[in-house]
């Protein structure tokens, strides 16, 4: 079984967030492929189906960003869900708004989510799809940054993070079929520019 899980913050409060822009984007997987995510279980909101013939459940976490891993690790032992098997998908400070990356292993880079899955499945070896959200400028402090990830998206970003989910569906389809190594050579790439330039 494949877990796809999107990080964000429940609650109506943060839907429009940089913060959510994992759930956003695991809403648009299960909208294109008919996966309704209404089941409760493992502190999580989930959907069963298939992408590209590949058997899935998409996961939104209801733990809020930083107790990610609570929720995670349940859906790992549930699903017996191998590290090669576990699709993260979040959003990052260090990539452009419109700029998405794959990777499996490596460090938090910070992210709260990504930390509290680390130290919750004991291991660093899930995949990772960044969604580029973008710094808030130069010398911010880290009350800054909070407030910037939970801040709403521009009607710009906005636009420019939505134009990126056909990609990411694209990139988690051939990660699904043909893995990681090809999914990243043809998706890391990828970067869609504001609209004008």
């Amino acid at each position: 079984m494949n877990l796809i899980i999107g990080l964000g913050n429940p609650g109506k409060g943060y839907g429009a967030t940089r913060h959510n822009a994992g759930f956003m984007a695991v809403d648009y997987l299960a909208s294109v492929h008919g996966i309704q995510i209404g089941t409760r279980e493992c502190l999580s909101r989930t959907g069963s189906g298939q992408i590209s013939e590949a058997l899935v459940i998409l996961a939104k976490p209801g733990t809020y960003m930083n107790l990610s891993g609570e929720a995670v690790s349940r859906l790992v032992r549930k699903y017996r869900a191998k590290p090669q098997s576990i699709t993260v998908i979040h959003d990052d400070l260090d990539l452009k708004p419109g700029q998405i990356r794959l990777r499996q292993g490596g460090s938090s880079a910070g992210h709260r989510g990504i930390e509290s899955i680390i130290n919750c499945l004991g291991t660093r070896e899930f995949v990772r799809l960044k969604i580029g959200i973008g710094r808030p400028g130069r010398g911010s402090s880290e009350n800054d940054i909070v407030d910037y990830v939970l801040g709403e998206l521009a009607p710009q970003e906005k636009t420019i993070i939505r134009s990126v989910f056909p990609r990411i569906n694209e990139a988690v389809e051939v990660l699904l079929t043909q893995g990681l190594e090809t999914a990243m050579n043809n998706y890391n790439r990828f970067f869609a520019p504001p609209e004008g330039e």
